[in-house]
């Protein structure tokens, strides 16, 4: 994986001058101010950390190493990875060799399927997923080379040597999750000369024979893969990878905040509102009945999952290629004509409800996401968390091995009691 890490080593020189560049000359600059708000609003637009591998533009949405999401959506999942770590996507020469690499790594050592198939019928496949993962927490290159005493400019090549090890193996992991708990149980052994989404689609064993499925696949888990350093997911993996415990660890404790009901749920919540329409008003119901339905739902003091968004202040784009995804390959989907009712009726009614106070009436990416998976035949709601995290995992490790290669510290904010926050807001 010379090429990877020439590229890797490269970034992080770049990096690690801009940031020493700043240090030196701006390092008592005031980037802002803490607030009461901030301290007991979870720290929301609080700017207190570095991410390189992405970040979120409130009018133009995702950015991955300075690309937008048209101009990354119809790249591979691999592709991604290495975009995420370097900046620049790879050649045909590196990405042969990236996927020479995932090759060789790709099989999941047999005591992990043992383990999960002795776990009750009814484990939610998120755990199912975390545990695996910290299963293989043993197999960390980075564990056994730093109790070797390796020097720190060498942790960010074992953190990648953990990250190509773990992401070699999470498509067939993900996919045996999904056939040991809805399956028969029989695994799919995976197909070399497939991609990682082909080869992901290929062993969960449905709908195969729709390629457009596939192409599904590749989109979400490229449209997933990361969302700046400061969400649950991302923040948490980084906090535990700060610690130097490797990226087993690391990952297992991101899926696991990421499994919260605040953070990865919303599209099965949006899903599930869809299905609600469905079942009360009929699998092509009007503008108008929807219209209505929306107004009952908001009266009753519930909101219209999908719409708004932390950062974002218009339409997702990731909401928007899906969108294009659905016009080209399952427009007549009761599903997608659903989501395409309320993309064009909800803005609207959340603009003027009660004087227009909703600060962004615009659809992110849960509001169409879900539906899609449903369409192609994965019904089984609690499996889509797992999938986010599967592409969610690029970014864990891309953003790691960066941090290690930056040799950043642990992190540690100071915490605050409530008289403590009193004695400081004397007198204001």
């Amino acid at each position: 994986m010379k090429q990877l890490e020439d590229k890797v080593q490269h970034r992080i020189n770049t990096l690690c001058k801009e940031l020493t560049q700043i240090s030196e000359t701006h390092q008592d600059h005031v980037i802002g101010q803490v607030t009461v708000r901030h301290l007991l609003g979870g720290m929301r637009g609080l700017k207190a950390m570095v991410c390189n591998t992405s970040f979120v533009d409130p009018h133009q949405g995702l950015f991955i190493s300075g690309y937008s999401v048209p101009e990354f959506e119809d790249r591979t999942p691999k592709e991604i990875f290495f975009l995420l770590c370097t900046g620049s996507f790879p050649t045909s020469s590196e990405l042969a060799e990236l996927k020479e690499e995932l090759q060789k790594r790709a099989e999941v050592p047999p005591y992990v399927w043992n383990m999960l198939r002795s776990l009750p019928k009814e484990t939610h496949p998120m755990t199912m997923f975390s545990l695996a993962i910290l299963c293989m927490e043993g197999e960390s290159v980075f564990k056994k080379k730093y109790l070797e005493g390796i020097p720190k400019s060498d942790f960010w090549r074992y953190t990648l040597e953990d990250a190509l090890n773990l992401i070699a193996k999470l498509p067939s992991l993900a996919a045996g999750i999904y056939r040991i708990l809805f399956m028969s149980g029989n695994l799919i052994e995976p197909d070399p000369e497939l991609d990682l989404a082909g080869n992901f689609t290929r062993m969960l064993g449905i709908n195969n024979k729709d390629k457009s499925f596939a192409d599904l696949i590749r989109l979400y888990l490229v449209l997933h893969c990361d969302h700046e350093g400061g969400n649950v997911s991302a923040f948490t993996a980084r906090v535990v990878n700060s610690a130097l415990s490797n990226i087993y660890y690391a990952t297992s404790a991101g899926l696991n905040g990421l499994a919260g009901p605040l953070h990865r749920l919303a599209n099965q919540v949006c899903l599930h509102f869809i299905t609600q329409i469905h079942e009360q008003l009929g699998l092509e119901a009007s503008k108008d009945k929807i219209r209505q339905y929306l107004y009952n739902t908001l009266d009753s003091g519930n909101v219209i999952p999908g719409y708004g968004h932390a950062v974002l202040r218009e339409t997702d784009p990731r909401f928007t290629s899906f969108m294009g995804f659905g016009e080209k390959h399952c427009s007549d989907s009761p599903y997608f004509k659903t989501v395409k009712k309320l993309f064009e009726v909800t803005p609207p009614i959340l603009k003027e409800y009660k004087g227009g106070k909703i600060a962004n009436p615009w659809p992110n990416v849960d509001a169409i996401s879900g539906s899609l998976l449903y369409h192609y035949g994965m019904i089984h709601f609690d499996f889509y968390t797992v999938m986010f995290g599967l592409s969610r995992t690029l970014g864990f490790c891309a953003q790691n091995i960066i941090a290690r290669g930056l040799n950043q510290p642990i992190i540690r904010p100071k915490s605050i009691t409530n008289q403590g926050l009193k004695g400081l807001t004397k007198g204001l």
